[in-house]
């Protein structure tokens, strides 16, 4: 599966913004999905996972109540939608797909997805 992420860009504190990323080459809902980030000079981490089915949701706590992320598998695309946004939110925002199964736990490793789309900058400014 192939994975494009858009919808980033400058945002002033406090506002809102929704990133997406479409799947091609094989369905979305073969994946469990994950939103991660990386601010320069800093690790990738995580921010939001997914279940195949979009029934099941986990946030990193720094995001968690601000950030809620959601499939339409009929149109094959990831959101990331970004409420309330901080200057710590700053970073390159890539989406990712793990081969699992419904059931699986949902995963914050990025070592364990198996795609990954380029990424898109997300700036806040205070």
């Amino acid at each position: 599966v192939q994975l494009q992420a858009c919808g980033g860009g400058l945002v002033q504190a406090g506002g809102s913004m929704r990133l997406s990323c479409a799947a091609s080459g094989r369905t979305l809902s073969s994946y469990g999905m994950g939103w991660f980030r990386q601010a320069p000079g800093k690790e990738r981490e995580f921010v939001a996972a997914i279940s195949r089915s979009g029934g099941r949701t986990d946030y990193a706590d720094s995001v968690k109540g601000r950030f809620t992320i959601s499939r339409d598998n009929a149109k094959d695309i990831l959101y990331l939608q970004t409420n309330s946004l901080k200057p710590e939110d700053t970073a390159v925002y890539s989406c990712a797909a793990a081969r699992t199964i419904s059931t699986a736990p949902l995963i914050r490793s990025p070592s364990r997805y198996d795609y990954w789309g380029q990424g898109t900058q997300v700036t806040v400014s205070s």
